[in-house]
């Protein structure tokens, strides 16, 4: 069963979801003919839009309901779950930043797309470590100042993953029939890939290690 507390967090994390979402696809269809087609040329319709924005709204919590019934096998699977959630969220910022970035100067490749990583990623990792924190891992209290270096540290080899997966990705292994705007995405796609786990561990194992010790001896 999905606690009160859960569930309205869950519900928040697709809202914005489908929200983030809106900038990406706008990219998307921009550098994709057959995307720009089946939106009829003019770019995400408000009726699409709504039901992007509802899909995500519905998906989450159904998910995490999903994730609750595992839980009572292994309860590491709900908090998985749970930073999964947060992680979604994390991911569309990063991809709502980047995607923002380049539709406001017109640039989907080149030095600056490292720029433009680094400043989604500390969106997202900012974003990331609140949520973490207070829901994922059920931190109680204000931040200290310990957890939010650590988290940061161990951030930075992340960010170190998802910078060089991405300008590697866009700028040396983009084929020629595929558009600048679309393989930026794949390239976001590769960056948070290679995060991912580097992160749940480490702030599992280092950053929130006190609760990641309470939760290890209820399971």
């Amino acid at each position: 069963m999905i606690e009160k507390k859960d569930f309205r967090n869950v519900v928040i994390v697709g809202a914005a979801v489908g929200l983030l979402f809106q900038p990406i696809a706008d990219n998307l269809i921009k550098g994709s003919a057959f995307l720009s087609g089946f939106a009829g040329g003019h770019g995400l319709t408000l009726p699409l839009r709504l039901g992007i924005f509802l899909f995500f709204l519905f998906l989450a919590p159904i998910a995490l309901w999903v994730a609750s019934l595992l839980g009572r096998w292994r309860p590491v699977l709900y908090q998985f779950a749970k930073f999964g959630a947060v992680g979604t969220l994390n991911t569309f910022i990063n991809f709502g930043v980047l995607n923002l970035q380049s539709v406001l100067t017109g640039i989907a490749s080149g030095p600056l797309i490292s720029v433009f990583a680094t400043v989604s990623f500390l969106a997202a990792t900012t974003n990331s470590f609140f949520w973490n924190r207070f829901w994922t891992f059920g931190a109680q209290g204000g931040p200290r100042a310990k957890e939010a270096v650590e988290f940061y540290l161990i951030s930075v080899g992340g960010w170190a993953l998802d910078v060089s997966a991405v300008y590697a990705v866009v700028n040396f292994l983009r084929p020629e029939a595929i558009s600048p705007q679309i393989w930026l995405n794949v390239g976001g796609m590769a960056g948070v890939a290679a995060s991912f786990l580097w992160n749940f561990l480490g702030y599992k194992f280092i950053v929130f290690k006190r609760v990641a010790v309470a939760d290890n001896a209820t399971t």
